[in-house]
């Protein structure tokens, strides 16, 4: 019985998140929120969390390169060094990082915003003014993720090159022209494309999971901090598990 209760809670929360979200993305089809209310969302999700990525990518790419020059320096093969870190970074490493710290920059503060105006009844107080509640507060939440991440990735990507073409070239020493040459000779467009279709479903994941668990939340202060976990792990191992599926399909 008490296997079977999970189960069935589980399909209700899954039900509830999926019922939430397309209400979101029918207001965004049907009646969009102010374009100031999506503005305020995506300068938080990007331009504020941009720091974070820069330098997290930046140093990824600095250890891919760190890693693979002991192994390419046997065979010679050095120059590879920069399409490593491009494949690396646009196909896989740059849109999952930056997914993951907009996890826990952004996603943890949407579930803790949107869960404290549900406990201190704000999200009453916005239906009992006539305001739907999904379209004010998870509308322009979804929609400004869903672009914003691609945006980081992008900005990713491009850290994680630097920060590649810094330990390859200027501490070991390996010809920067080859460098850069034999990245965009073995790099194809798809590569950093693949990696861009997935970072807008992860975009969609995060504003989804965090808005839910924020709207649903219960309990007082501690339900809030509950919550605020519960999105942040939930939405980790949902990329993750994403991200594999995407692979397969994608590339």
């Amino acid at each position: 019985m008490g296997l079977r209760f999970r189960g069935v809670r589980l399909l209700e929360e899954i039900g509830k998140a999926t019922l939430l979200t397309l209400q979101a993305v029918y207001f965004l089809v049907r009646k969009p929120p102010k374009l100031k209310h999506f503005v305020h969302q995506f300068t938080y999700i990007a331009a504020e969390t941009s720091l974070v990525v820069l330098v997290t990518s930046t140093f990824t790419g600095g250890v891919i390169a760190l890693q693979t020059y002991s192994t390419f320096h046997r065979f010679n093969a050095e120059y590879l060094i920069g399409a490593v870190v491009a494949l690396s970074m646009g196909r896989e490493l740059g849109p999952v990082l930056t997914s993951l710290m907009v996890v826990a920059r952004v996603g943890s503060a949407m579930t803790a915003s949107i869960g404290t105006m549900r406990i201190t009844q704000q999200i009453d107080a916005l239906e009992v003014m006539a305001v739907n509640p999904v379209r004010y507060l998870v509308t322009p939440r979804l929609f400004a993720t869903t672009l914003g991440v691609p945006f980081l990735t992008v900005l990713s990507n491009v850290a994680g090159l630097f920060g590649g073409w810094f330990v390859a070239t200027q501490l070991f020493h390996v010809n920067e022209y080859l460098y850069w040459q034999k990245m965009v000779d073995l790099t194809e467009f798809y590569d950093i494309a693949g990696g861009l279709y997935k970072a807008f479903v992860f975009g969609f994941i995060i504003a989804g999971v965090s808005c839910y668990f924020g709207y649903y939340t219960s309990g007082g202060t501690e339900g809030v901090g509950r919550a605020t976990t519960n999105s942040v792990v939930t939405s980790s191992m949902l990329i993750l598990i994403t991200d594999y599926f995407l692979t397969a399909l994608i590339f």
